[in-house]
Parts: C-alpha cells; sequence; structure tokens
C-alpha cells in the first residue's frame, strides 16, 4: 500500500504541468529514495509509514492542482512533517528525505 501510494505521487509529479524537468527529477529522485527507506520499515514501523506516505499523498495531490489553496498545502505538508517526527530517532535518514520532500516543494513556491 505504501509503495503503490508514492507510486501514484511519482505519477502525479510527472504529469504536473507546473513543474520544470529539473524539479520534477530531483522530487522523483527523493521519491524514490524514501521507497527504499520505507522497504527497510519492520511490522512495528508500517502504521507509521503509511501514515507518512498518506501525507505525502495528500500534499503531493494539493500542490499539483491546477487551482491552488495556499491553506490547504500548509495543512497538508505540516501534516507530513508531524507524521515524521516520530521518525527522528529510530529513521534519520527517513526524515531527512521527507524533509527534502518538503523543502523542495516549498522552493517551488507552494
Amino acid at each position: 500500500m505504501i509503495r503503490q501510494t508514492i507510486e501514484d505521487i511519482e505519477l502525479k509529479i510527472q504529469q504536473a504541468g507546473a513543474i520544470s524537468d529539473p524539479q520534477r527529477n530531483e522530487l522523483c529522485q527523493l521519491l524514490s529514495q524514501l521507497k527504499t527507506e520505507i522497504a527497510t520499515l519492520d511490522g512495528e514501523h508500517a502504521e507509521q509509514a503509511k501514515s507518512i506516505a498518506d501525507f505525502a499523498r495528500i500534499s503531493a495531490n494539493e500542490v499539483t492542482r491546477a487551482q491552488k489553496n495556499p491553506q490547504l498545502i500548509k495543512l497538508s505538508l505540516n501534516g507530513l512533517s508531524a507524521s515524521v517526527e516520530e521518525f527522528e530517532k529510530t529513521h534519520p535518514r527517513m526524515v531527512e528525505i521527507v524533509n527534502s520532500i518538503c523543502t523542495t516543494l516549498s522552493n517551488l513556491g507552494i
């Protein structure tokens, strides 16, 4: 389920006209790294990983919409950031990747 969510996000990013090719490539590379990190999680952390994937999907949906709602974008990105806080100590690489995704989206003006 989590892998499928990330693949759905990748597809949305590939189809988004508002994102330049270099930015698209950067986001897809970060999502690929996130997939790798998620694959290393054990069952204990699977529920938390699902939460991260869900917030990432929602965030991607909000930032790739034709008519963007800044409030919904902010809420979804805040939810994404909050969902990874628990991983900060046990999964620092995953937190780093998710933070990079948030930063990249923010740099896009989203």
